[in-house]
């Protein structure tokens, strides 16, 4: 299996993320975390989708702000 096929559970992308598990959940809930999908009862996040939902975070902070 490749890096980016890699399923994480809810506890290792938080640890990963060093945020509490019910924060990814809260994100979820309001549509700001990381695209996240149901394997039966339990909630998985694809690596390569955490990398972009990254970036994408990255991208938005270094983004020029306008003044005014």
């Amino acid at each position: 299996m490749e890096h980016d096929d890699r399923l994480f559970s809810v506890d290792e992308l938080a640890a990963y993320l060093t945020v509490p598990p019910k924060t990814l959940y809260v994100w979820r809930y309001h549509g700001q975390g990381p695209p996240g999908f149901r394997v039966g009862r339990h909630l998985r996040y694809r690596w390569s989708d955490v990398q972009a939902w990254i970036r994408r975070r990255i991208e938005v902070e270094n983004a020029p702000r306008s003044v005014g």
